[in-house]
């Protein structure tokens, strides 16, 4: 009898991070977050609840053992919620903020995750062939779109990188039936949806895009639509 599938979430926020666990639970998934207040214990729910710092990328590797370890399996679907940004300590001044500071939120918001491909593409070269791998990244607009704020610098420079690696990998290995996408709730219209990101709109989504539902890696999206190209 096969394994139920895991789902691994990096970064467990209370709205995108709690959804998609709920979601991916109720579909039959063995869930794991990470987060940094996890207690590396299982909640009332069967949840395992690991604690990490994702500002250190090698610390990633150890997150997959205890996955593993766990639920006695890889898991097939990897989502990375993480992200880093620093306000500028001057007003206004996006080169104010020290080259120390952008590097750690880089590490979060591009090293870590492109980390956690690596070690996602190991264990599901040991998953059977029928299994759907799938790596979906939380992004944004700011990988096609300038945000002209100084405290988008971090964040903006790493979901751009992000991006690229994300619609390189997929390029490559999607033949293989492993899927990377970039996940990127839009308004209606397209625009930048902001602090107004919609934590069950990403749930549903996010099962589609497990299921290798046909979207491109560049997957924006809407509520209530799913799939939507903008240019």
């Amino acid at each position: 009898m096969a394994a139920d599938p895991v789902v691994l979430i990096l970064g467990a926020g209370p709205r995108i991070g709690a959804s998609v666990a709920n979601k991916f639970a109720s579909d039959g998934y063995k869930v794991a977050i990470v987060s940094r207040s996890g207690s590396d214990t299982k909640s009332a729910e069967g949840i395992l609840l690991l604690k990490a710092d994702l500002t250190k990328p090698h610390s990633i590797p150890e997150i997959f053992t205890a996955v593993k370890t766990e639920f006695h399996t890889a898991p097939s679907v990897i989502v990375y919620n993480a992200a880093a940004l620093t306000n500028p300590p001057v007003k206004d001044s996006m080169f104010s903020i020290s080259a120390e500071s952008v590097e750690l939120d880089l590490n979060v918001n591009t090293i870590s995750p492109y980390v956690a491909a690596q070690q996602a593409l190991i264990g599901w070269e040991t998953l059977p062939k029928e299994a759907k791998k799938t790596f979906i990244y939380t992004g944004n607009i700011m990988n096609t779109s300038i945000v002209p704020m100084p405290v988008m610098l971090s964040l903006g420079m790493g979901k751009s990188a992000s991006a690229f690696w994300i619609g390189l990998a997929d390029t490559i290995y999607s033949a293989r039936g492993y899927r990377f996408f970039y996940a990127d709730e839009r308004h209606g219209d397209g625009k930048f949806k902001g602090m107004a990101l919609d934590g069950a709109a990403h749930a549903e989504f996010y099962a589609q895009l497990a299921n290798h539902e046909n979207v491109p890696w560049h997957a924006t999206f809407v509520k209530d639509k799913g799939y939507l190209k903008f240019e």
